[in-house]
């Protein structure tokens, strides 16, 4: 029998990322990852006003995509920043430069400068959830890692909830330009309870890695670029899904040596739990951006009546996340990413079943809220399965490739469904729905591979 050591008796090991050594620092992160979120669902309610005040219509889509592009290089910036130098170096610094492009575009007076100050702010968010994960590793012990990604998967739930309702009030009594600087506000605030933990970390300079690849950052860029295209031109008549075919298979190429070795045929372990995090992301995400359109549609229903599904859907995510941090490591992480992308894999079936036999509403908002349930479950514990699996001269280059696949696999996904949609003429939500269906039970079989070796 394992008697408890003296050590053991005098410092217990923490149960909770709220016990005071942690207390400020997690605090701290969640705000931080709270904002990053709340402003994505900020910018989306209230950029129609922001696109009237500037006269910028014709740039209203590329207020969109840019921070999502530019975020990629953010990503490996900071991911090989954090392998050299630690977190503290990333992070201070993708604060520094997601402040300032939150400080262009509250001050801006035309489109193309808010579209500028989108760009930095991109690179400084990706960057930031990098840092973030790095910090996770030096900071917490394994045990909590489930319960701290649990508390960042609320960080996102939540703004999905009430970050449209906020900043529309904000838009409409006090000013669009104060979604932006009242974000920057709070970020500043959030940071500073972080920086003690930063300065409690010890210097770190890993001479064997060389100086910061110059090419995984032109890798990276050539990425953005990719997607960029993607979203931008994949509705060109005539030309759209060639130019999304040609921008694909250039991001896959780009994006290649910035994954781990053997991510592109799902090799055992932590490459195939990169590349699950880019499938679910594709099939998730990918049918949930048309749920609201068929519902309106095919269902003449309100925009507020068919939000709910999304609704729903965030709220038992929320209950998924809370469940795995519960659990701790009753479990494996590969089982809980498998029973996650089954519950994903059945509620898109549903969503397909709904379209193509016009199913009652309920049934789909049944499917799609099991669906958050599973991303609940698997979101959280490939994170915790890929610090687990990573070195620690190799955590931020996993981290960085981590975030680089959910944000290609989102944004793969929305292009390539849109074009399937144009070209699918009299069943279009089927046609969508078919194709993300595929895409998730690729997922289902990635994801027995995710175990280690």
């Amino acid at each position: 029998m394992h008697s408890t050591g003296p050590s053991e008796r005098i410092h217990p090991r923490p149960t909770t990322v709220f016990s005071p050594k942690y207390l400020g620092t997690t605090l701290g992160m969640f705000v931080l990852v709270f904002m990053v979120a709340f402003e994505v669902m900020a910018v989306t309610t209230a950029m129609p006003v922001i696109s009237e005040a500037l006269q910028g219509r014709e740039l209203y889509a590329l207020a969109f995509s840019a921070p999502l592009a530019s975020g990629m290089v953010g990503m490996v910036a900071a991911g090989e920043l954090a392998d050299r130098r630690g977190p503290k170096l990333p992070l201070f610094a993708s604060v520094l430069i997601f402040v300032v492009g939150l400080l262009i575009c509250g001050v801006a007076v035309s489109m193309p400068m808010l579209v500028t100050g989108r760009l930095i702010q991109g690179v400084g968010g990706g960057a930031i959830t990098v840092g973030i994960y790095v910090l996770i590793a030096r900071l917490y012990p394994g045990h909590l890692h489930p319960k701290i990604f649990a508390l960042f998967a609320a960080a996102w739930v939540l703004p999905a909830l009430i970050g449209p309702w906020i900043a529309g009030l904000v838009a409409t009594f006090i000013g669009w330009r104060w979604v932006f600087l009242g974000v920057l506000l709070l970020v500043v605030v959030a940071f500073s309870a972080v920086v003690p933990a930063l300065r409690s970390l010890q210097p770190e300079h890993n001479a064997e890695l060389g100086p910061v690849s110059v090419r995984r950052l032109l890798l990276a860029a050539a990425t953005a670029v990719s997607v960029l295209a993607m979203s931008l031109l994949g509705r060109l008549p005539g030309i759209g899904p060639i130019c999304v075919v040609v921008a694909l298979a250039a991001a896959l190429l780009a994006l290649k040596p910035l994954l781990p070795a053997g991510t592109l045929r799902a090799a055992r372990g932590l490459p195939a739990t990169v590349l699950s995090r880019g499938l679910v992301a594709a099939a998730f995400f990918g049918t949930e951006v048309y749920l609201p359109y068929m519902l309106r549609e095919d269902y003449a229903l309100r925009p507020d009546l068919a939000g709910l599904v999304l609704t729903a859907s965030a709220l038992s995510w929320s209950v998924g996340s809370w469940l795995q941090g519960r659990t701790g490591e009753r479990f494996s992480n590969a089982a809980f990413i498998t029973v996650g992308s089954l519950a994903a894999t059945a509620a898109i079936g549903t969503a397909l079943a709904t379209a193509t036999w016009h199913l009652p509403v309920p049934i789909l908002v049944a499917g799609w809220a099991l669906g958050g349930f599973g991303m609940g479950l698997i979101y959280p514990r490939q994170n915790v399965n890929m610090l687990s699996l990573s070195p620690k001269d190799q955590q931020g280059f996993n981290s960085s490739a981590m975030t680089l696949a959910d944000s290609l696999g989102s944004a793969s996904a929305t292009a390539v469904a849109g074009v399937v949609f144009v070209l699918a003429g009299a069943a279009p939500f089927a046609a969508v729905f078919a194709l993300t269906f595929v895409v998730a039970l690729a997922m289902v079989l990635v994801a027995g591979r995710t175990a280690p070796r």
